[in-house]
């Protein structure tokens, strides 16, 4: 049934949580982990520090980060696709999933409500209300400093 599975991450805690339990699923039905990570664009302005390096150095650490968990992936029998874009992270998620033949998103979120929530967006709650494509959502309370 869960064949393809998506795991987006981006470092999170939450993220982390929702590669466990992804890996789990696809485990379950002998699936396919799809573990993609998505760099928003800088914009220039920021003093001192080229836009362009900064954008590969954040690259090449999301790059290492999909590589280092699809290795967890195949430790765990299973077949690991990565991918590492540039873009808006929902788009890109949604773009990926349905150009991948993906059946079953796997999402963390952090839980937060309220303000904290409006203000900062939630990339997991777009992906719910605008995928046509199942979301699995893994809820990871914040910590005390978020």
């Amino acid at each position: 049934m869960f064949e393809q599975i998506l795991i987006p991450t981006d470092g999170s805690d939450a993220a982390r949580d929702a590669v466990k339990t992804g890996i789990d699923v696809a485990a379950e039905h002998d699936g396919t982990v799809h573990l993609l990570s998505v760099v928003k664009p800088l914009r220039s302005g920021d003093e001192g520090v080229s836009t362009d390096e900064l954008q590969e150095v954040m690259q090449g650490a999301r790059e290492r980060q999909v590589a280092e968990l699809a290795e967890l992936a195949e430790a765990n029998g299973l077949v690991a696709i990565t991918d590492v874009r540039e873009g808006v992270p929902f788009r890109e998620i949604i773009d990926y999933a349905e150009t991948n033949d993906i059946d079953l998103i796997v999402m963390g979120t952090h839980g937060r409500t309220g303000l904290g929530r409006y203000l900062l967006g939630s990339v997991t709650e777009k992906v719910v209300r605008l995928s046509e494509i199942p979301v699995l959502t893994i809820h990871t309370r914040p910590t005390e400093a978020e």
